[in-house]
């Protein structure tokens, strides 16, 4: 389970969060909502123990956590399967694990390629990839999308709504539809806090 209380950050004057509270189980998917620059990165920041809060606690008893960001952060040094086998390790069945998602994430012929031989897109769904074949009980999505256009962003959620049923998710994104299509409970921003 991952729970925040009362969490509350600042950077210089201005104020991020305040006194934000949520709790999110095993299975359960919670997306925030809110415009840029209210908090929804920061917050998840905290919540992946990226970002000390200023006060309030932050408690996360998760075993296996992966996160996909705004940007792929792929290592330029290596290939595409690589990246993905930096984090999983590369045991046979590691390897196997990481090309099943290549496959069903439609980048099965990129896996030897470098990142800089990739499309945004392709990239971001490395990162997905990546994400995925970690087995995680906790995900944390911070807008992991925008790279991808419209027909292919629709299968991908599709594809992950479905292997995430037993995966608490914590999403941050702009759309309502991408919200529903992970089946998230939604909290908004308003002045710093989540409700």
């Amino acid at each position: 389970m991952l729970e925040l209380r009362d969490v509350t950050l600042a950077f210089g004057e201005k104020t991020v969060l305040q006194r934000c509270s949520l709790a999110l189980g095993a299975g359960e998917h919670l997306a925030l909502m809110g415009p840029s620059g209210c908090g929804k990165t920061t917050l998840l920041r905290c919540a992946l123990g990226l970002q000390t809060p200023g006060s309030g606690t932050v408690t996360c008893d998760f075993q296996r956590t992966a996160a996909v960001f705004q940007e792929p952060r792929l290592l330029p040094w290596r290939n595409a399967l690589d990246n993905v086998l930096a984090v999983t390790g590369k045991a046979p069945a590691a390897r196997e694990i990481a090309l099943q998602w290549f496959e069903k994430l439609e980048i099965a012929e990129a896996a030897a390629l470098y990142p800089e031989e990739l499309s945004g897109g392709m990239q971001q769904r490395v990162s997905i990839a990546r994400a995925m074949a970690m087995q995680p009980d906790f995900l944390v999505l911070d807008e992991p999308f925008k790279g991808l256009d419209e027909a292919l962003r629709e299968r991908v959620l599709a594809l992950l709504n479905g292997s995430l049923k037993q995966t608490a998710v914590l999403l941050a994104t702009h759309s309502e539809e991408e919200a529903a299509a992970l089946g998230c409970r939604i909290l908004r921003c308003r002045d710093g806090k989540f409700a």
